[in-house]
């Protein structure tokens, strides 16, 4: 794991090209402080900076092979790569080291692009080929690992963060509009956009070739699910959950290849529980876990996490997060996020990253991807009862079911019927929307943008977030059950857009801690992608088939026991005493109304609500977090130098 950059095109001068790669460097040494360096070829530079995991001795990059025709700067894991050496050894290449670095060279050599079909892995790299000129950056299927590029002067640059990037001179940290208001609906941006103007991502999945100055971006991998209208999938018997578990095995086994330790978040849920099980047998020292405890009844977990670690008999570390630590935490953890975000979430995951790396530790296994694949989230079953009320609007009684899929809101079990079908828009969307399962999100969380500046709306016009992500999707997407429709939302877009960066790797790296994620190999995807519906989502009831898997692994309170969406206290963090002192800098009115992208009497008055504790509904915390977090953005942005490109290396 570890941070790359480089550039490609353009007529850099040598002293200035060595100045752009030191800056990405120093920008990037929190991903990788163990070791770093740079090599420039003719008219393309690379940069890394190194967290030492697998071939600890001999794995240093930028990497070249034997002839010197192939260079890489490679972030991220091929897990299976002790196979791919074998086979390639078979087939007569020859190797230096014991890093999987120069498996992928020797891949590459071997077949090109479609080396990447091979790769079991987390990944971002970019390789230069020194025999067609050609350069090539790649990114993993699921999109755990990040890339993001701009162009400059004539010059690609690129880089795993854009922290990178604003480090060169003349690229700005200026916010994307369009973006903003993406992220005020979807909750993260559309790929290739990000929240900064004019600096893209590469998205997962997916390949750009450089070659002769022409720039190609595709696909190597998609997610897909079966046309609903083919055989029957496969479901939950004849072997199907044996299978299952042989699968989530394996994918924790190769995950715990490392020559550093392993260890394991555990929240207490079936997924980092069913992770930690399979784990701990294979950690010849003894497993040991990470939990974050909360004061608050509603957001901690700390039974579940001390019962899991009782019945595996590992050793357990956890670190409390009180609101005051939350809310003196943001600013930092937004530095490294580089994107708006709508809840506090990230900010006690930065601190248990950091706890892992004061223990010693560089890596960790996590449940992340399971609710996505195996259809866990509250909304895939909404979805259900929603489309099940849509078709009788008229009942009395279908509406109740929303009684039951929410039993720890008391307030609904008072509701009439009439309310519940106002409250749940089970009848305002046509049941073919492929947007449907999601539309009640987006409408609540685009509630928030109330407070964009009058400036702010008329840049965005009448451009429609939803209508933008419904137009990229699939062309057989609509031929896709409901339940894979929804689960394809959840897992090609929110998943990487939100969850792998701002709770995964940005606040993970901000500490130099791999994460791994066993159920985001992409075999186990597939497998889960295959299944019926019903497999996962069996009537009301979550990933039925992975709690099958889990039984005799994970004690059956944990797998019985109801949902609890890890989330964090929001906007609740400052209101207390010990609201910190940046606050009111960072939301007076003098920097909002510079800013100009929020209503400046309308923010000023939320802000008071919150630091009084009058908040409680969704649309004024997420609107709160999401303005919050921008304005550090922006201050943050401004840090950066302005400096020409042309005047790199005058001084």
């Amino acid at each position: 794991m570890c941070g790359i950059a480089g550039y490609h095109g353009g007529n850099i001068a040598p002293e200035r090209a060595a100045d752009c790669l030191g800056r990405m460097v120093a920008a990037l040494r929190h991903r990788g402080p163990d070791a770093e360096g740079t090599l420039i070829r003719g008219d393309t530079g690379l940069a890394h900076t190194r967290l030492s995991i697998v071939g600890l001795i001999d794995g240093a990059q930028p990497m070249v092979n034997e002839d010197d025709t192939l260079a890489v700067s490679f972030n991220g894991e091929i897990f299976n790569y002790v196979e791919l050496r074998d086979d390639l050894k078979a087939r007569g290449h020859l190797f230096r080291t014991t890093s999987d670095t120069e498996v992928l060279l020797a891949a590459y050599a071997e077949k090109g692009a479609a080396c990447l079909a091979d790769f079991n892995g987390d990944f971002a790299f970019a390789l230069h080929d020194a025999r067609t000129r050609t350069l090539l950056l790649a990114r993993d299927r699921m999109g755990v690992r990040p890339l993001f590029y701009t162009e400059h002067d004539g010059t690609l640059f690129f880089a795993s963060e854009i922290h990178a990037l604003l480090a060169l001179p003349g690229i700005t940290a200026d916010i994307d509009p369009i973006a903003l208001d993406q992220i005020f609906t979807l909750w993260c941006p559309i790929p290739p956009r990000t929240a900064y103007r004019n600096i893209h991502e590469l998205p997962p999945g997916h390949v750009m070739i450089v070659e002769h100055g022409r720039r190609t971006i595709r696909p190597w991998w998609q997610l897909s699910y079966p046309d609903r209208n083919d055989a029957p999938l496969a479901g939950s018997g004849d072997g199907t959950v044996e299978a299952l578990r042989a699968l989530l095995d394996d994918a924790t086994r190769i995950r715990l290849r490392a020559d550093v330790p392993v260890g394991a978040y555990l929240s207490g849920g079936l997924d980092s529980s069913l992770i930690a099980a399979l784990a701990a047998p294979k950690v010849a020292r003894g497993l040991k876990t990470f939990s974050l405890t909360f004061r608050s009844a509603e957001h901690d977990e700390s039974g579940w996490q001390r019962t899991m670690a009782a019945a595996l008999g590992v050793a357990s570390d956890s670190v409390e997060c009180t609101t005051a630590v939350i809310a003196r935490h943001l600013p930092d953890v937004m530095r490294h996020i580089q994107c708006p975000i709508l809840r506090t979430a990230p900010v006690p995951l930065s601190l248990l990253s950091a706890r892992v790396r004061e223990q010693g530790m560089k890596v960790v296994l996590t449940g992340e991807g399971a609710d996505e694949i195996f259809a866990g989230y509250d909304l895939f079953r909404e979805a259900r009862v929603r489309r099940f009320c849509g078709r009788q609007p008229g009942s009395t009684r279908r509406p109740r079911l929303f009684q039951r899929l929410y039993p720890y809101l008391p307030g609904l079990k008072q509701q009439s019927p009439e309310y519940l079908a106002r409250f749940f828009a089970f009848g305002a969307e046509a049941l073919d929307d492929p947007l449907y399962s999601h539309r009640p999100r987006f409408r609540s969380t685009a509630a928030a943008k109330l407070f964009f500046s009058a400036d702010l709306r008329q840049e965005i016009g009448d451009y429609d977030a939803a209508a933008d992500l419904a137009a990229q999707l699939p062309a057989d997407f609509r031929r896709w059950h409901p339940l894979h429709q929804a689960q394809y939302l959840e897992t090609a877009f929110l998943l990487p857009g939100y969850i792998l960066s701002s709770q995964g790797d940005r606040v993970m790296m901000a500490n130099a801690v791999e994460g791994r994620f066993p159920f985001l190999d992409h075999r186990v995807v597939d497998f889960a992608a295959k299944l019926s519906p019903d497999a996962k989502l069996n009537g009301l009831k979550e990933k039925h088939i992975l709690k099958q898997a889990a039984r005799g692994l994970v004690p059956a309170a944990i797998i019985e026991r109801p949902k609890q969406p890890y989330r964090a206290p929001d906007s609740e963090v400052f209101a207390s005493p010990e609201t910190p002192a940046y606050l009111d800098a960072v939301l007076s009115p003098e920097r909002l109304a510079e800013s100009g992208l929020f209503n400046v009497q309308a923010v000023g008055k939320l802000k008071e609500k919150v630091v009084k504790g009058q908040v409680s509904g969704f649309r004024d915390n997420v609107a709160f977090i999401g303005i919050l977090s921008t304005e550090l953005l922006r201050v943050a942005g401004k840090a950066h130098s302005h400096q020409p490109l042309s005047e790199i290396g005058k001084h």
